[in-house]
């Protein structure tokens, strides 16, 4: 009982981390669209370009993604909560027509996003219980706009305040 409530207090806490919202896309084996909701995204290096971002390792989407060549992810704009909300249902139809098209390499984009980056999936490593992919970035798009934001459980489509300034320069450096 003890680890379950641990596992408990563990998921609380990290859901004080706000996240963007993506969905991330690629082609199964038999070449049919595949897709789901992902907030575990991050970038990893601007030279070379790279990103990652984790996978559960029940889902069902994995063998597609361990195997696949390219995948593509979406940054989800504050208006897409339905689409958010569809890639993450299991069992729904998540590729509607009218609402994605082909990208490069043959992977599916979703329309009115944010931003997409199409990558190169680079490597795998399991760890825990996940699989953490991480990718070379091929081809990029960043119309912008206000993002959708996961935050302690909740999707957060619009922005209360105005933005804070941008920051100059990482205080890290």
């Amino acid at each position: 009982m003890q680890a379950k409530a641990h596992a408990t207090d563990y998921r609380r806490a990290l859901a004080q981390f706000a996240t963007g919202v993506t969905v991330v896309t690629t082609r199964g084996g038999d070449g049919s669209p595949v897709g789901l909701t992902v907030n575990s995204f991050n970038s990893v290096s601007l030279d070379p370009p790279l990103v990652l971002w984790s996978l559960a390792l029940k889902a069902s989407s994995v063998a597609a993604f361990e195997g696949c060549s390219h995948y593509a992810v979406n940054v989800l704009a504050g208006h897409q909560l339905e689409t958010a909300q569809r890639f993450a249902t299991r069992g729904a139809d998540r590729f509607g027509p009218g609402d994605w098209h082909e990208g490069p390499h043959g992977v599916p984009v979703l329309d009115g996003c944010v931003a997409t980056f199409v990558a190169l999936n680079l490597s795998r490593h399991r760890e825990g219980d996940h699989l953490i992919l991480v990718g070379k970035v091929v081809q990029f798009t960043a119309k912008g706009g206000y993002p959708l934001v996961f935050h302690d459980g909740r999707y957060i489509s619009s922005a209360v305040e105005e933005p804070l300034p941008r920051a100059l320069r990482s205080p890290w450096r």
